[in-house]
């Protein structure tokens, strides 16, 4: 699967960027110190002038790129959600079973993210920190409807209604399988907040992780013996 990865190109809208970040040494500049910085102080304290002091190079040349720090971190949720697609359809490819590909689908979509060397200029890891902690502001805004017109939570609801349609293969008689799939995708995210920082209200930690309760949920709320 790695070897497909690195051959495939992210597909994020293009209505998002001025300019594609990743066509240029600038650009993808831009992209893998933003993931440092916004780890390091928090996307609210985030400004392109103290990115262009990290990097070295004029704010306005930022600016190129990104019309505002909201668009540049739709990119990055944008990505992170087309990079999650394709492990998804890779890793569930060759499996059979619907519930054993819901499983592994749900797996991917939960588990803690490592980094991918494919991908230098992105490092997974820090990028899953960011979504964790600031993906709801991508979209809790007075603008998300225009937006999602645009098409930028695109593959964000791809992902879901893919997932949602394994549920229905397991349980056609299920009502609710796409409110059941966007509650674990939020709620996934939401348990590895908790698990880091309010540890008294999860029963996630360092052996249970949130993959875990989610496939647990899954296998009795969908097996035929439920």
């Amino acid at each position: 699967m790695d070897q497909l990865l690195a051959n495939i190109k992210i597909q994020v809208n293009d209505k998002i960027y001025v300019k594609d970040p990743e066509t240029t040494t600038l650009g993808r500049k831009i992209i893998k110190n933003s993931l440092i910085m916004m780890d390091e102080i928090g996307f609210d304290n985030f400004t392109f002038k103290k990115l262009g002091e990290l990097i070295g190079s004029n704010e306005s040349s930022i600016y190129r790129y990104f019309e505002n720090k909201h668009k540049l971190l739709v990119y990055l949720s944008s990505w992170y959600w087309s990079w999650i697609e394709y492990k998804m359809v890779f890793a569930t490819a060759n499996i059979t079973a619907p519930l054993d590909q819901l499983l592994k689908a749900l797996e991917i979509v939960t588990e803690k993210i490592e980094d991918d060397q494919n991908t230098p200029y992105i490092n997974e890891a820090l990028l899953n920190k960011i979504i964790i902690a600031e993906f709801t502001k991508t979209f809790l805004t007075k603008e998300v409807d225009e937006e999602n017109k645009e098409g930028f939570f695109l593959i964000y609801k791809r992902v879901i209604n893919r997932m949602a349609a394994m549920v229905i293969l397991i349980a056609p008689a299920y009502p609710y399988s796409k409110s059941l799939i966007s509650s674990i995708v939020e709620g996934a995210l939401h348990q590895h907040f908790l698990k880091d920082h309010f540890k008294t209200i999860t029963d996630c930690n360092e052996m249970v992780s949130p993959s875990d309760f989610y496939k647990h949920l899954i296998q009795h709320l969908l097996s035929p013996k439920s």
